[in-house]
């Protein structure tokens, strides 16, 4: 049990950190989940945002894709394996628009190497209709 409060406090502090940043402050993005392997990532609805003050412009969505992937790589990262992370690669397709909504992003890692992680996103609107998919080689040394 000692084990398992090490890892959530672990989980909480990395989460906490990372949101902490200068951009992800900024954007003002939230971790509604952050487990080992799987996280889901909020960001509230705010016009400068936007495009045109209704749909996010592609690169806030892209920003956040890549933000929860970075998360669900972090979420069960040992920590003794490094500390200096980036993302290698990502690739996104969008679908729809969320449209005066909050953009909410789901990610869970696909496979962990040696130094390279692998991982899924999702993007959808308040209600979960889709926005993009994304996939993300993340490496952390």
């Amino acid at each position: 049990m000692a084990e398992e409060e090490e890892g959530a406090r672990r989980r909480q502090g990395l989460a906490r950190a990372m949101l902490e940043t200068p951009f992800l402050a900024g954007l003002g993005v939230v971790f509604e989940r952050f487990e080992p392997d799987e996280v889901i990532l909020r960001l509230p609805f705010r016009a400068d945002l936007t495009n045109d003050g209704t749909v996010y412009h592609g690169g806030v969505v892209a920003s956040v894709l890549d933000t929860a992937g970075a998360g669900a790589a972090w979420s069960d990262h040992d920590l003794a394996k490094g500390l200096r992370a980036s993302t290698v690669s990502m690739s996104v397709q969008y679908v729809g628009a969320a449209r005066s909504s909050d953009l909410v992003c789901t990610a869970r890692t696909v496979r962990r190497a040696r130094e390279l992680i692998f991982t899924e996103m999702s993007a959808t609107d308040a209600e979960g209709r889709p926005v993009a998919h994304a996939v993300q080689t993340y490496r952390i040394v």
